[in-house]
């Protein structure tokens, strides 16, 4: 029986969702990147000093994901003390990242509130000189009651009313200015963290720290899933291409070494002379596991690995273990770089 030790449980992804993995990737590595280069220009003016520090930004960003990327490599070896280093790292880079990304988002939101505050404050400006204008007209109105309890008419309530006509015309000028100014929404940014104020019963600014907060640490997630995702799919490919599935076929199926028996007649002459016809069953020793292992190598019926030789066999991993280092020290079987076996065969000497 040909028997393959690794078949796989899934095949690798197709064209279309690697397309997808990637292009998520690309998309949240570049926002990462956007978000920290929003606080590291922000540092200083000078454009030598921007430069340094969005290289820096950049650096980091970029570093922290490859950190990720070789910490899963390190732990599909197993190289745990490696693994646990690298994670190090990337906890490091990430906090600065996720630092980063918080100001820029921040500062994001910040921008846009100002330029609503802006707006806002020109709106309240115009209704602030239209609210001084009415309480002109209403003192003119108090004195103009006096004029005309005091009969004086002819003095002076024809100029208050003149004065009215003129803060009339003023006020309508305003509020037409006012009213002409461009309508600013408030995006739907603010909206959200103005509803998270009022659902949570918070200040607007301690709702706005804990959003950007989520954002970021979010993102750097989503990145960094997808960068593992990356990784899990080149080694499994890897692994994929070095098992070779072997069609098994039917006709050509050997089943397992079993006890092999036969009947020897034997034939024994009495004192009497009368002959009797004995069966005797002997039993024949089968090969040791040892021999049979050396068989299965040596003809390719199963591949130079430990799990294919112990399902092969029936057999468990110690005594596997045990085989293994048997030809490791016979010279039958050798260690490549990447801890896979190689049967060298059986010596012609």
């Amino acid at each position: 029986m040909l028997y393959d030790d690794q078949l796989p449980v899934r095949f690798p992804k197709s064209t279309f969702a690697m397309g997808v993995v990637y292009f998520l990737t690309s998309a949240s590595v570049l926002t990462s990147i956007f978000f920290s280069l929003l606080l590291f220009l922000s540092i200083d003016d000078d454009w030598v000093m921007m430069a340094l520090f969005g290289s820096l930004a950049i650096i980091f960003e970029l570093g922290k994901f490859f950190a990720w990327y070789e910490f899963g490599e390190r732990r599909s070896r197993k190289n745990f003390g490696g693994a646990i280093s690298a994670l190090v790292f990337y906890g490091i880079l990430a906090a600065i990242s996720i630092g980063g990304s918080v100001g820029g988002i921040n500062s994001a939101t910040n921008k846009a509130q100002n330029h609503v505050n802006v707006q806002q404050a020109k709106v309240n400006a115009f209704n602030h000189q239209i609210e001084t204008i009415e309480q002109q007209i209403q003192l003119n109105n108090e004195a103009a009651k006096k004029y005309i309890e005091m009969s004086r008419i002819a003095v002076g309530l024809k100029r208050i009313q003149n004065e009215n006509e003129q803060l009339r015309l003023k006020q309508q000028k305003l509020a037409q200015e006012r009213d002409s100014l461009p309508v600013v929404s408030q995006g739907s940014v603010l909206g959200l963290i103005d509803s998270l104020a009022r659902a949570l019963n918070i200040d607007t600014q301690s709702a706005k720290l804990g959003l950007v907060i989520f954002l970021s640490v979010l993102l750097d997630f989503f990145a960094a899933f997808f960068i593992g995702l990356i990784g899990e799919e080149y080694r499994f490919r890897q692994g994929f291409r070095q098992v070779k599935p072997i069609t098994i076929d039917n006709d050509d199926e050997q089943e397992a070494p079993k006890l092999l028996t036969h009947q020897v007649v034997v034939e024994e002459t009495a004192k009497d002379n009368v002959e009797d016809v004995v069966e005797v069953e002997e039993i024949i020793e089968p090969p040791s596991l040892y021999q049979q292992a050396i068989d299965a190598l040596e003809n390719n019926k199963v591949s130079c690995t430990k799990k294919a030789l112990t399902s092969f066999l029936k057999i468990d991993s110690e005594e596997t273990d045990e085989l293994f280092k048997r030809f490791m020290d016979e010279g039958l079987v050798s260690q490549k770089a990447n801890k896979h076996y190689c049967w060298n065969g059986l010596s012609t000497d």
